[in-house]
C-alpha cells in the first residue's frame, strides 16, 4: 500500500509516466493516434471499440485503465505535432512484425462492434496500403 501512495504523490509532481513515455516516443503516439482515430471513424466511439482501445493500450503498449485519460487528453492537446508526414515516414521504419500488430489492431477496433462502416473499411485499407503489408497479414489463423 505505501508503495502505491508514493506512486500517486509522484505522479502528481512528475505527471503520468505513460504519457511521459507516449510524449517521448512519436511512433507510439502516431500508433495511438491512429488506433484512436478508428475508434472513431464510423462517426462514434462504440463501447465495444473502446474496450478493444483499451485492451490494445495495456497489453500491446502498457498503459493502464488509470493513465489513458490522461494519454488521450495529451493526444487531443499535442498529437497534432505529429504531423501525417511524420507518422508515415515513422511507420515505414517499423518493423514487419509490428506493422502487421497495428494492422490487427485496427481491424479487430473495426470489427469490435460487429458492424464494418465504409469509413472504417477505407481507413483500413488506406493504413494497409501505407504500412506496406499484405491483407492477408490481418486474418490470424483459428
Amino acid at each position: 500500500m505505501p508503495a502505491s501512495i508514493i506512486e500517486r504523490i509522484r505522479t502528481l509532481f512528475e505527471g503520468d509516466p505513460a504519457v511521459k513515455r507516449v510524449a517521448d516516443d512519436p511512433i507510439l503516439t502516431a500508433e495511438l493516434m491512429l488506433l484512436f482515430r478508428m475508434v472513431l471513424a464510423d462517426g462514434e466511439a462504440a463501447q465495444a471499440e473502446m474496450d478493444v482501445f483499451k485492451r490494445i493500450c495495456r497489453d500491446s503498449f502498457g498503459i493502464s485503465e488509470e493513465s489513458l485519460t490522461e494519454v488521450l487528453k495529451y493526444l487531443q492537446d499535442y498529437g497534432y505535432e505529429n504531423t501525417e508526414a511524420r507518422s508515415l515516414g515513422a511507420f515505414g521504419q517499423l518493423p514487419l512484425s509490428r506493422r502487421i500488430a497495428l494492422g490487427r489492431h485496427m481491424a479487430d477496433i473495426a470489427k469490435a462492434d460487429a458492424k464494418l462502416s465504409m469509413q472504417e473499411i477505407e481507413l483500413l485499407k488506406r493504413t494497409v496500403s501505407l504500412l506496406h503489408i499484405d491483407p492477408g497479414e490481418l486474418v490470424r489463423p483459428e
